[in-house]
């Protein structure tokens, strides 16, 4: 855990960085410029903090507690216009200002505490305190590549924390139990899909889809589909910052195994809000 707490307040003095002098009406994706796309930023973090110190996320923004607690994957983006929509403040400043703050009394709490420790988080998971900070230290640099390619200005993504992404938050919330948060409309893919996947700078894990829940299992190394993988450019691929066929024709996804077609499936459980 102690290369996270190091990996946060860097990627936070890059966001800074990069914010400079861009103004904060600039748009950034389609439906947020500069100004909403911190203040997201900023109300994750202060969650989090809400989250390690026991308190109840109501007092941030009224139903949140319920609204996180019921969401699916699907659902992010409901409860990202909730948020938004109460918390008004769009002032770069202001808003870098309330994200270190509340990042220095999240480092504060986690330091030397048990990384296992689990909180709950959306849907119903139950999320470890490493698998916590990894999921923010990937808010702030998918985001800040977010605004960095709308300035036209370069952004560095570790690969040590793309990798973080996958080794520490994904299998993380695997292990402990997702809740319902990756529950969806239909009927679940019949039969079972083994899924092993290989990051250079990441520990190979093997997903298993059986009945629509998942699981994590011991390395399979003849799996339905195997994932070779850059780890910034798979993180960006599921965040829809990189096409699918961008990351393929560059060699930096490939996908083998013994039944390849099988990923599509896979991926319409296992998924991540674009």
């Amino acid at each position: 855990m102690d290369s996270l707490l190091t990996a946060l307040p860097t990627a936070l003095d890059r966001l800074r960085t990069v914010v400079g002098s861009i103004p904060s009406t600039r748009k950034v994706t389609r439906h947020w410029d500069v100004g909403d796309t911190l203040a997201h930023v900023a109300s994750i973090a202060a969650m989090d903090v809400a989250l390690l110190a026991g308190r109840p996320l109501d007092p941030l923004v009224p139903g949140l507690d319920e609204l996180v607690a019921g969401s699916t994957v699907d659902q992010v983006k409901d409860v990202n216009v909730k948020v938004l929509a109460h918390l008004r403040e769009r002032d770069p400043a202001v808003l870098l200002g309330r994200l270190t703050e509340d990042l220095d009394e999240l480092l504060r709490m986690a330091r030397g505490a048990d990384p296992r420790t689990v909180f709950p988080w959306l849907g119903g998971a139950d999320l470890p305190l490493d698998g916590l900070l990894a999921h923010l230290l990937n808010e702030i640099n998918v985001h800040g590549w977010d605004i960095a390619t709308a300035a036209g200005r370069p952004w560095h993504l570790p690969a040590a924390d793309a990798a973080a992404f996958f080794d520490v938050f994904f299998t993380g919330l695997v292990a402990s139990g997702y809740g319902k948060l990756l529950d969806h409309d239909g009927p679940p893919h019949p039969g079972k899909v083994v899924v092993t996947f290989r990051g250079s700078a990441v520990r190979p894990f093997t997903l298993v889809l059986e009945r629509g829940r998942v699981h994590l299992t011991e390395v399979v190394e003849r799996p339905d589909v195997r994932l070779t993988y850059d780890p910034v450019t798979l993180d960006l691929m599921l965040f829809g910052r990189v096409s699918r066929v961008r990351a393929a024709l560059t060699g930096k996804v490939r996908v083998g195994g013994r039944r390849p077609w099988l990923l599509p499936p896979f991926l319409r459980t296992v998924r991540l809000p674009s």
